[in-house]
């Protein structure tokens, strides 16, 4: 049913690259069962199939036809839109490869490779000490061991940024080298896992060549680490807690600020690179109107950058979602975080919004809910509005509100002819309709749709 239905993808926002417990893929169904168009569809919207990759291999070996095998050889790249639908993974991996604002450089053998010490000391405690420690005041890192493979430690670096892995299998045992060298005993485990699926899939499958391994973010544990980054751009006064658990890292945590915003009096210590990754409005701010005048006093090299016209609590919902892209959201602030994140150039804190107003419809709010999803462009908001709308028209069609709208959403349709269909209607109607099998569920719809038409008649409007 996923793989057949686009409005999924389009207006849900549903993720293209799920897995069942088979680990397979809406896209590896698709080759199997011979779905061409959709095959085509579902690379289009970003669906995962690099070559020589565990997932590729098995879309491969299992396409039905030679057409899809070429439709999968030959498909380079994603659209724009794919690119959208991941704006943090997109925003950490080209933090990572631009190396914008890095404050940190390693050498290993020849190459160089940028980093920033505020992403690696929230992933690992071996680099935090290291900063802290050996490596304590140094720009450049020169990584000499012959044993350090570059390759593999590009490797971790992608990990250490993204979550996810790419990695030659003939680099695997350096990158378990390495990981062993930073503590990281959950990437070796991980490391032999997925190198045990690749055995046994490429044993038992003749022709197949994986010459790359991948593994994929466990999304939570990632966020959970970055967004330590959050907890220590926190002002000591706001901080809950604070200290008090014998894991909480944040009181003795560097995370080596570049930027001090002040909201409200009180100061958040900040990164350059995050603000100005996630945010355009940032972006523009701090490059190209931001004079660095006034400086912090306790931190000399640090510029202030003072925030008007926002609270600091809604500064803090807003600054745990430029590291995490995640924050806790209520009814209460909701709307003013919405605001925020349409001023900030933030779409993907729009959406979060949105998901958390979706939980909050009901019956006396949802026309007022529908409004601000077409004021906020919410796609996904305003289809489950709508859907909402469906289920409740019989008693919708008797407030003088609802006929407002639709009057207002055909008068908002360019050089509409009088029987032109209107776009609120269409969609209540889409969903009055949609999945209808029984005759008692085909009578209610009728009921349904002959309410809808009689406001329509009412209001002197047909389509």
């Amino acid at each position: 049913r996923f793989c057949h239905n686009p409005y999924l993808v389009e207006q849900r926002d549903v993720d293209l690259n799920v897995r069942d417990k088979w680990d397979s893929t809406p896209l590896y169904y698709s080759c199997l069962c011979g779905h061409e168009e959709l095959v085509q569809y579902l690379l289009a919207n970003g669906a995962k199939c690099e070559a020589n990759t565990f997932d590729g291999e098995r879309c491969m070996y299992g396409s039905l036809s030679d057409s899809i095998r070429r439709l999968l050889k030959e498909y380079k790249c994603i659209t724009a839109q794919a690119m959208q639908r991941d704006y943090y993974d997109h925003f950490l991996l080209t933090l990572l490869e631009q190396g914008q604002y890095s404050d940190v450089k390693f050498l290993v053998h020849g190459e160089t490779f940028q980093a920033h010490r505020c992403v690696l000391s929230a992933r690992s405690e071996y680099f935090t000490a290291m900063f802290e420690t050996k490596w304590k005041g140094k720009n450049l890192i020169p990584l000499k061991h012959p044993l350090i493979n570059p390759a593999a430690f590009g490797a971790i670096l992608q990990y250490f940024y993204t979550g996810r892995m790419d990695i030659d299998v003939s680099h695997v045992e350096d990158c378990k080298r390495l990981a062993k060298q930073c503590k990281m005993g959950d990437l070796i485990d991980e490391l032999e896992s997925k190198c045990k699926q690749v055995y046994e899939f490429v044993s038992n499958k003749p022709g197949t060549c994986v010459k790359v391994l991948t593994l994929e973010p466990h999304s939570c544990q990632h966020q959970e680490e970055m967004a330590q980054l959050a907890d220590c751009a926190l002002p000591a006064e706001l901080k809950v807690g604070f200290g008090e658990l014998p894991f909480d890292r944040t009181d003795n945590f560097p995370s080596y600020p570049d930027i001090c915003f002040r909201v409200e009096g009180y100061d958040f210590l900040c990164h350059k690179a995050f603000f100005c990754g996630r945010s355009d409005y940032f972006k523009a701010l701090l490059q190209d109107h931001f004079s660095e005048g006034e400086m912090m006093q306790s931190q000399p090299s640090t510029p202030v950058l003072t925030i008007h016209n926002i609270s600091h609590e809604i500064f803090i919902r807003l600054l745990y979602y430029v590291y995490s892209d995640d924050t806790e959201l209520s009814p209460e602030n909701v709307f003013d975080v919405l605001c925020v994140a349409d001023m900030y150039l933030l779409p993907g804190l729009k959406r979060l919004c949105g998901k958390t107003l979706a939980k909050m419809l009901c019956e006396d709010n949802v026309l007022h809910m529908w409004k601000t999803a077409k004021l906020f462009r919410l796609s996904r908001l305003e289809d489950q509005c709508t859907e909402y709308m469906a289920k409740i028209i019989e008693r919708l069609v008797e407030k003088p509100e609802f006929a407002d709208m639709i009057k207002e959403d055909a008068g908002a349709v360019e050089d509409r002819h009088e029987t032109d269909s209107i776009p609120l209607v269409d969609d209540i109607r889409f969903h009055i309709t949609s999945n209808v099998q029984t005759f008692s569920a085909i009578e209610e719809a009728n009921v349904k749709l002959d309410a809808l038409d009689q406001l329509l008649s009412t209001i002197g409007l047909e389509c």
